[in-house]
C-alpha cells in the first residue's frame, strides 16, 4: 500500500494541483527521502499505479479531498483506492475478510486465492513476495495485527471512509439500498445497519446526501462529485 510514502507525498503537495506537482515533489524535492534518482522514480512508478495522483481521476481527487481533513481515516482510505487500482491485492480481499475477528490469519488461504485467481502464473517465490507485500498492506490498514503471526481484527470506519467506499460502489453502478451491502462497505468491516449509521454521520458532515421515500433510498455525492463525473455517469447509466 506505501501508505507512509504516500502520506509523506501527501502531506508535502498542496491538494489542488495536477499530476506534474506530485512527479516534481517526488523526482526533484524528494519528499519521499530517496537516496537514487531510480528509486525515485520507482516509487512514483508504483504510486501512481495504486494511486493515479491524478485529479482528473476521480478516485484520487475524492480521496485527497477527504485526506487531510480526516486523518484518523487515512489508512482506510488509502486501502479502498488501492484495491480499486490493484487487482493482485483485490484476490487477498476475501480471505482477510472472512477470516472472523481474532482468529489467527491463515496465509495459506491467501496464497491459494493468489493462485486460483491468476491461473497459476507465478511461480513460489513471487507468490510469497505477494503475500508478504498484502500480508503488511491489510496490517496496515488495521484489518490484521501482529508480526510472524498475524491476528484477525475488526477496523472501525470513519464516517470520510464509508462515504469513500459508497461513492465507490456508486461509481460502479450500484445504487439505492444495495450501496449499503455493497464489496467496498464490506472492506470496512460494515454490515447494513451500520453502513447505513455511518452514512448518516457522513451526510451530516456533508460528505453525502440520502433521501427516503418508505422503503427506497437515494444516495448521492453532489459535493465530491463534479458536474463533469456526473455526466458521465448518466451517459453510463
Amino acid at each position: 500500500m506505501m501508505f507512509s510514502e504516500l502520506q509523506s507525498l501527501l502531506d508535502f503537495v498542496p491538494g489542488d494541483v495536477a499530476r506534474e506537482d506530485y512527479e516534481q515533489a517526488v523526482l526533484e524535492a524528494n519528499c519521499l527521502g530517496k537516496q537514487t534518482l531510480s528509486t525515485r522514480k520507482l516509487s512514483l512508478q508504483r504510486l501512481s499505479e495504486l494511486y493515479a495522483l491524478d485529479p482528473s481521476v476521480p478516485l484520487f481527487r475524492v480521496m485527497r479531498s477527504l485526506w487531510k481533513s480526516n486523518p484518523d481515516s487515512q489508512q482506510q482510505l488509502a486501502l479502498l483506492a488501492a484495491l480499486c487500482r490493484d487487482p493482485l491485492l483485490r484476490l487477498t480481499a476475501a480471505p482477510v475478510l472472512q477470516t472472523p475477528a481474532g482468529k489467527e490469519f491463515a496465509r495459506q488461504e491467501m496464497t491459494d486465492a493468489l493462485e486460483a485467481g491468476t491461473g497459476g502464473r507465478f511461480n513460489d517465490s513471487t507468490l510469497d513476495k505477494i503475500v508478504r507485500n498484502a500480508s503488511s498492506t491489510w496490517t496496515q490498514a488495521g484489518h490484521l495485527q501482529g508480526r510472524a503471526r498475524k491476528f484477525r481484527q475488526l477496523v472501525r470506519a470513519t464516517p470520510a471512509s464509508s462515504a469513500y467506499a459508497l461513492l465507490l460502489g456508486y461509481l460502479q453502478g450500484v445504487r439505492g439500498q444495495n450501496l449499503l451491502a455493497c464489496d467496498w462497505v464490506k472492506v470496512l468491516d460494515l454490515d447494513e445497519l451500520e453502513a447505513r449509521e455511518r452514512a448518516d454521520d457522513a451526510k451530516r458532515l456533508g460528505l453525502l446526501d440520502i433521501k427516503q421515500s418508505g422503503s427506497l433510498i437515494d444516495i448521492s455525492f453532489p459535493k465530491l462529485l463534479t458536474e463533469a463525473d456526473k455526466e458521465l455517469l448518466h451517459g453510463a447509466d
